[in-house]
């Protein structure tokens, strides 16, 4: 079997910046490649054509380029053509796409495409209650109309997309996986009081909610830190940085807790996850996030929002906790339980790892893809 994905990102030195989509497909092409899959990962405009090879899987890196006009609809065929003499002269059995900006919208192969819902831009859209551009949903919603099967990473994320784009598909679930031996307990001292938020600074992650909820945790706890770590983003709606959006809801007090990181190397982050002594994920707006995962397969007690896909990957009370982010007393008054009690956070980590192998592990849901795979796969 010879598997294809095309994407905008792809976590590697030789690419562009890439975020949890890209890591997503990484794992997956990683466990592919381990079960016998061959495994050919067509990344999108990037800077030149270069082909790497990454553990086994075959990256090719495709330059963008500008066309007089109709740029969206010229480049995804130009794509088209590339890949499909790729179908041809290696033998490709199946092409998968993601549902981000309709990537596969216009694209035509002899090989079954599917799309995997990650979250569109519709999707994130809707969650943070704002108008999505024309251009956006009609090149998403012919993409996902003309897949010959759509796979989500979530049921709500299935649901929700159903509803906006009007789809009446029968969508398959299979959930995001982790390698349970790349994100570990690493047995690092752990810094007492250290709150951690890692990923992009951005509203729809719940950032904004977390100074609120920040401020009243100090009121009480006066060892209580907060580290933060990932790229800054332009504010949505306020047009300006949003750690400054955050910094400036800070009291006094909280200001001086709170350190930043800009951005740092994809493997640098597990250290900080291991020192930190509670992970706080607040987001508004995700589909099956990576960064869960990676915390509860770390051994860390996580404290996530309660929205939609969190009761598909936490278990309250078990893995850590879910709270609304507007109720930021209810948030501050988790965050101290479990300043209060090490014995809570231990019990948490290690059934958040627990969770995270039993369930959303490389083995377990890369045969769950392969299966479904073999499915569309011409016989």
């Amino acid at each position: 079997m010879h598997v294809a994905f095309i994407t905008l990102e792809y976590p590697h030195p030789d690419l562009s910046r890439s975020g949890g989509l890209g890591t997503s497909i990484k794992n997956l092409a990683k466990g592919l490649v381990l079960e016998g899959v061959t495994v050919t990962v067509f990344v999108l405009g990037q800077l030149v054509d270069k082909q790497v090879d990454d553990s086994g899987i075959r990256l090719m890196s495709l330059a963008k380029q500008e066309h007089f006009a109709f740029n969206w609809y010229l480049e995804r065929k130009r794509y088209q053509h590339i890949i499909q003499k790729y179908i041809d002269s290696e033998k490709i059995d199946l092409i998968e796409a993601p549902d981000w900006t309709g990537v596969s919208a216009f694209m035509k192969f002899t090989v079954p495409l599917i799309i995997r819902l990650n979250g569109s831009d519709g999707y994130f859209c809707h969650l943070d209650g704002r108008p999505q551009k024309w251009k956006h949903r009609f090149l998403e919603r012919t993409a996902l109309k003309h897949a010959d099967a759509i796979v989500s990473v979530s049921s709500f994320t299935s649901e929700l997309t159903k509803k906006i784009f009007g789809l009446n598909t029968q969508i398959r679930i299979i959930h995001n996986s982790i390698n349970a031996d790349d994100f570990k307990p690493l047995g690092l001292k752990v810094k007492h009081g250290q709150l951690l938020y890692f990923g992009t600074l951005i509203r729809k992650k719940g950032v904004l909610e977390l100074a609120h909820v920040f401020n009243r945790v100090v009121e009480k706890k006066s060892n209580a830190t907060l580290l933060m770590v990932g790229k800054d983003a332009v504010d949505v709606f306020e047009k300006r940085s949003t750690f400054e959006l955050f910094n400036s809801l800070l009291t006094g007090t909280a200001k001086t807790r709170v350190h930043y990181i800009r951005e740092v190397p994809y493997k640098e982050v597990q250290r900080y996850i291991a020192e930190s002594h509670i992970v706080l994920l607040p987001s508004f707006a995700e589909a099956f996030p990576m960064t869960w995962l990676e915390t509860l397969a770390m051994e860390k007690p996580l404290i996530s929002s309660d929205v939609g896909w969190a009761n598909e990957l936490m278990i309250d009370g078990v893995t850590g906790y879910t709270v609304d982010p507007k109720k930021h007393e209810l948030f501050a008054e988790k965050i101290i339980t479990l300043l209060d009690n090490q014995q809570l956070c231990h019990s948490f980590g290690i059934a958040g790892r627990q969770h995270v192998i039993a369930q959303f592990s490389t083995d377990i849901i890369t045969q769950k893809n392969i299966a479904f795979y073999k499915d569309y796969i011409k016989a």
